[in-house]
């Protein structure tokens, strides 16, 4: 939830409505600074209500909790689910006071703890690679598994153990390929067991070390030449010229400006789809902490076993976690390295850590506003908010004088004065372009600014009743882990500098209404063990990006934009002609929703649409297109249901009607028994699944239309059954209708398009269908690489594909 739990929501409303009239008139009317003038001291009846909705956000060490997560963790290895018991490993050292600190090694609990977590490290599977190709251990699996078996030793892992944590060692060297050592670990195995009298079991290994020299020896001799020129061609594609005036922006667009449209990007020359427009950084980005995956069979304890985004990604980088690295300080906080840990923890994790319940309780634009005043520090933030205060320097009368795009030279020179630029013209991805994005104080509500300062003015109370303030400002010693020291409680009014922070982050948590932008990822649904991936997009993380937030808004879009880790790459999606703006969907696609739903969402953003889609839309009489195709049909003749309230079939020979709220209560009935069909799936019921999937898909054609969307993803579902009981023919045959209905909806160069495409290849190639397979691969490659660029993994895998289906005759006959 973005902003913020909904209890502390109806909290401020409760207070809100408490208010004398002529308080909320005053903070109605008041500007950012007066607001937090007027409200510094409103919070204290709420304080206490706060504290009581904080204290169910765990983010504290719990030695208890560590020893909870230890025994779990030990159940499912035992059951050999070794993915759940890594995230349970992971919590112990999370949960355990021992691991808080870099100065005490001896921690046996701690030590058991990495080295069991490594254990099912090494335990657990690989991504499923394609069944044509041989079966590997990941490399990454390997380095982090030696990282455990480090950290266990460092921590004083128990002498007696030693020999089955070193052999585990020698595995994963030998993985990595750096034979030498390995020899070197299982001569302190063989010296080991000698030495306790142990009976000799290492035969096995050394016999396993012999194999795996051979099949490094075999990969050494393999040529990487093909693959580098592959890469370094790919590579070459990449290439741009990056613009004088734009960070992270091609040298094809231009930053323009008008009273309509603000600012905005503009092509300077003609746009091939797939040119690369757009990299840039996230200025601050964080992780929601969202439900993801749930642990099967966990029963209801004091600690939460639930799997979510927080456990599988890297809180700085965003990169996905196999083992983290834990906060030393709080249990939320988790990273995919220590450098990771430790950068955090000087640009931001050391004001953070101790606020963690609040922060998750006030929700994810509050914390994206504290982090980006810690990330641009006292200085820079106290000169952006006294220039604000400066009536020179009105923002309106500031647009007012920039030109109009039609008048501005294609020059650096031609940025000066729009908001967010240098002296010299230059926009860049700078706390300087954040804190100009507009937050249109004036737009949002009385009850919702009043919301936003109450939160504010709760973080920076606790900052300063917990002695943080000067960390804040930056004026702490920078040793890396010592604790922040406690100061006696205020009177409740924040200092001079806390107040500039609170009217600085009071602005960017308004302006996240409309310039926050989703990180989304595609995140594997199901068990993720079946031969077909099916992916999904998961919003990860929200964050502030400057330079894409110069992009406006259109419902059919002429850009498709990508995430990695932090970054985001925005890519051409079609021709684009040199004069035309460039455009980004901002969420309500026109093949996804009606103009007037599409119209009800964007209002949020304080804009009318008028691109071309909604003008269209709105001066047609007939009913978009959308609409028809995920329309109620009749039961009796099949013609498409017309009507609000009342439905009544639009063939004038037939006289049937319905209620809409009828045929509502049966989609939303057919939607439960799809959800249940998928649930049989998960359990590894597939028989059963199908059966009731093939009823949902008869009871779904007596009231919805063919094209209905639902019809698409019926298909798509009996496609990912059949595919786990390796009936390739039928799935692919399910799949190909739901392509139909996918393409129809989104168009025949859509992403959409692309990823079902790409589950196609996956069965296709799997059944040794081998000229399907190559053209439908070549046709996933041809859209995804627009949207995602050809050094994608969606792409590379693909190519992997297509090389093992072109060496598979090769194949057959050595086999023969």
């Amino acid at each position: 939830m973005a902003l913020p739990v909904e209890e502390w929501r109806l909290c401020a409303a409760r207070r809100w409505a408490a208010l004398e009239p002529t308080v909320r008139e005053r903070l109605a009317a008041a500007s950012l600074r007066d607001t937090l003038r007027l409200g510094c001291g409103l919070l204290r009846p709420e304080a206490e209500a706060l504290s009581r909705l904080c204290r169910r956000a765990r983010a504290g060490k719990e030695p208890a909790a560590a020893r909870f997560y230890r025994e779990e963790g030990n159940r499912l290895f035992g059951r050999r689910r070794y993915g759940a018991a890594v995230r349970l490993y992971s919590r112990v050292a999370l949960g355990s006071p021992q691991a808080a600190s870099h100065e005490l090694p001896g921690c046996p609990e701690v030590s058991v703890c990495f080295a069991n977590r490594s254990a099912a490290l090494h335990s657990s599977p690989s991504p499923p690679p394609p069944l044509l190709a041989a079966p590997h251990h990941h490399p990454q699996s390997s380095w982090v598994c030696l990282e455990d078996i480090a950290r266990a030793e460092s921590h004083g892992y128990p002498d007696r153990l030693l020999p089955k944590v070193l052999l585990r060692k020698a595995e994963c060297l030998l993985c990595l390929g750096r034979l030498q050592e390995a020899a070197d670990a299982l001569s302190a195995v063989e010296s080991k067991i000698a030495m306790d009298g142990i009976m000799n079991t290492h035969q096995t290994l050394l016999k396993k070390l012999s194999q795996l020299r051979i099949k490094i020896q075999e990969k050494e001799s393999c040529p990487e030449s093909a693959r580098e020129a592959c890469d370094d061609s790919q590579r070459k594609s990449e290439i741009w010229e990056e613009n004088d005036s734009i960070s992270g922006a091609s040298s094809s667009l231009t930053l323009n400006f008008d009273i309509e449209r603000g600012r905005h990007l503009v092509a300077s020359q003609d746009i091939l789809p797939g040119q690369n427009l757009l990299k840039e950084e996230a200025f601050v980005s964080v992780l929601c902490p969202g439900e993801s995956l749930l642990l099967q069979d966990s029963s209801e304890t004091a600690w939460d076993t639930r799997v979510t985004n927080a456990d599988l990604y890297c809180h700085r980088c965003l990169r996905q976690l196999l083992a983290s690295v834990p906060c030393r300080g709080c249990s939320y906080a988790k990273y995919c390295s220590q450098n990771c840990a430790d950068v955090a923890w000087e640009q931001y994790h050391r004001t953070e850590c101790s606020l963690g319940a609040l922060l998750l309780t006030l929700g994810v634009f509050c914390h994206v506003a504290l982090r980006t005043v810690l990330v641009a520090g006292f200085a820079e933030v106290n000169r952006l908010v006294e220039w604000s205060h400066d009536d020179d320097k009105d923002l309106h009368n500031l647009e007012a004088r920039c030109k109009h795009p039609s008048e501005a030279p294609d020059t650096r020179t031609g940025t000066r004065g729009i908001l967010g630029c240098n002296d010299d013209g230059r926009y860049q991805s700078s706390y300087q372009a954040v804190f100009n994005l507009l937050p249109h104080a004036e737009k949002h509500s009385p009850e919702h600014k009043f919301l936003c300062m109450l939160s504010v003015v709760a973080i920076c109370k606790q900052l300063q009743e917990a002695g943080l303030e000067a960390a804040v400002l930056n004026q702490e010693s920078s040793e890396k882990w010592s604790k922040p020291k406690t100061c006696e409680k205020t009177s409740g009014e924040l200092s001079p500098e806390l107040k500039i922070m609170a009217e600085a982050m009071l602005r960017h948590v308004l302006q996240l209404q409309c310039n926050a932008q989703a990180i989304t990822v595609m995140q594997e649904s199901g068990s993720g063990d079946g031969a077909v991936v099916n992916k999904k997009p998961v919003r990860l993380a929200t964050a502030f990006f400057p330079v894409l937030s110069l992009l406006n808004h259109s419902c059919c879009p002429n850009t498709s934009v990508s995430f990695s880790g932090t970054a985001a790459m925005v890519r051409a999606s079609q021709p684009i002609p040199s004069g035309q703006e460039i455009f980004h969907c901002y969420g309500p696609h026109r093949c996804r929703m009606r103009v007037a739903e599409r119209q009800q969402l964007l209002s949020q953003y304080f804009f009318e649409c008028h691109c071309q889609s909604c003008l269209d839309e709105l001066e047609s009489d007939v009913k978009s297109v959308v609409s028809m195709r995920n329309s109620f049909c009749c039961p009796s003749c099949r013609a498409s249901m017309q009507g609000e309230d009342t439905l009544c079939c639009s063939n004038e020979a037939c006289t049937i009607s319905v209620s809409r709220e009828s045929l509502s209560y049966r989609l939303r009935d057919l939607q439960q028994q799809i959800k249940k069909a998928l649930e049989l799936l998960r359990d590894r019921k597939a028989d059963q699944a199908i059966k009731m999937l093939l009823k949902c898909q008869m009871d779904a054609r007596n009231f919805l239309s063919p094209e209905h969307l639902l019809m698409g993803e019926m298909e798509d579902h009996l496609a990912q059954v059949y595919a786990t009981l390796g009936k390739w023919q039928d799935a692919a045959r399910h799949l190909e209708n739901s392509i139909e209905i996918v393409e129809m909806h989104h168009g025949p160069s859509s992403v959409e398009l692309g990823h079902e495409l790409f589950k196609l290849a996956q069965i296709l190639f799997n059944g040794f269908a081998v000229s399907e397979a190559l053209s439908t691969i070549q046709r996933a490659e041809e859209i995804l690489s627009v949207h995602y660029g050809p050094q994608s993994t969606q792409i590379q895998e693909l190519q992997e594909m297509k090389t093992c289906l072109l060496e598979l005759p090769r194949r057959i006959l050595q086999r023969t």
